[in-house]
């Protein structure tokens, strides 16, 4: 008698979101939050340098990531066929970035975020999305006090596409639309938080685009803004135009492809061990 397949409509997830990982992962947020967002609460006589604080960041960061995996297997059991996806994944988008790095901010692996996070949930894609920046970091030879910011960055970026509405009935073009939308308004978002990583320990600039510690926050947020239109949208538009036009053109195959691999796998099924007697 055969067994029957899983209800197509049914997303399966690889890493669901149980009150541990929740829990994890707000803690990871808060902390990411904080180290991009200080210089700016920080007095005029604070010595302000990411290359002095991001190897600490790095070092706490890591731990809280595997804490977010050992909650999820607390929570919800991750598998070694989960493992081999976040795995396989992991390396395609670490595949796809020198693709386009240095050229006009495209940067091709952002719409494979999109899709891996909308069908494997936010839990797995907050740990894909910091993975895979890592591994692409090394790959390219980008290691520098930026790559902590650019984990956590792609983590959320990641794990927001799986937080999108209806996951287990909205399918064709009306999902894609709202993939593409969502790829858009992220990879602004990830430039405009990158850029605030940076931009208060960039020396040099005029006093109308520069980090002033002690200013009120309004003076410097009005600082902010003004330096990302004029140094950062040539790379953020370009990053963001790419991944809808990948969603829309790829979107479809890449995200039958996914849901099939995940409704093989089986991720919710038990595992089973049956004994042989020799």
């Amino acid at each position: 008698m055969g067994q029957a397949p899983a209800a197509a409509g049914r997303q399966v997830r690889a890493v669901r979101l149980g009150p541990r990982s929740a829990l994890a992962l707000v803690l990871v947020s808060a902390t990411g939050l904080a180290a991009f967002g200080w210089p700016l609460l920080a007095d005029s006589a604070s010595g302000l340098a990411h290359s002095t604080d991001a190897p600490w960041l790095f070092a706490l960061l890591l731990p809280l990531l595997l804490g977010v995996v050992v909650a999820t297997i607390a929570d919800t059991g991750l598998d070694a066929k989960a493992v081999a996806m976040l795995g396989v994944l992991a390396a395609a988008g670490a595949a796809l970035r020198p693709l386009g790095a240095g050229t006009a901010g495209l940067q091709p692996m952002f719409f494979l975020m999109v899709l891996s996070g909308r069908v494997l949930g936010p839990g797995f894609g907050f740990v894909l999305g910091a993975v895979a920046m890592f591994a692409s970091a090394l790959l390219t030879g980008g290691v520098g006090p930026w790559m902590p910011f650019q984990m956590l960055c792609l983590g959320w970026f990641t794990m927001g596409a799986g937080l999108l509405p209806a996951p287990h009935r909205l399918r064709g073009r009306g999902e894609l639309l709202m993939l593409a939308g969502y790829g858009a308004i992220a990879s602004l978002l990830y430039g405009l938080l990158m850029n605030l990583q940076g931009w208060p320990y960039i020396a040099g600039l005029s006093t109308g685009i520069s980090f002033v510690p002690g200013d009120p926050l309004a003076e410097n947020l009005g600082r902010y803004l003004t330096y990302v239109l004029t140094t950062s949208l040539g790379w953020d538009i370009p990053r963001a135009l790419l991944t809808v036009v990948l969603t829309l053109t790829l979107g479809g195959t890449v995200l039958r492809a996914l849901r099939r691999a995940t409704r093989r796998a089986a991720f919710d099924a038990p595992a089973r061990f049956t004994g042989t007697t020799s």
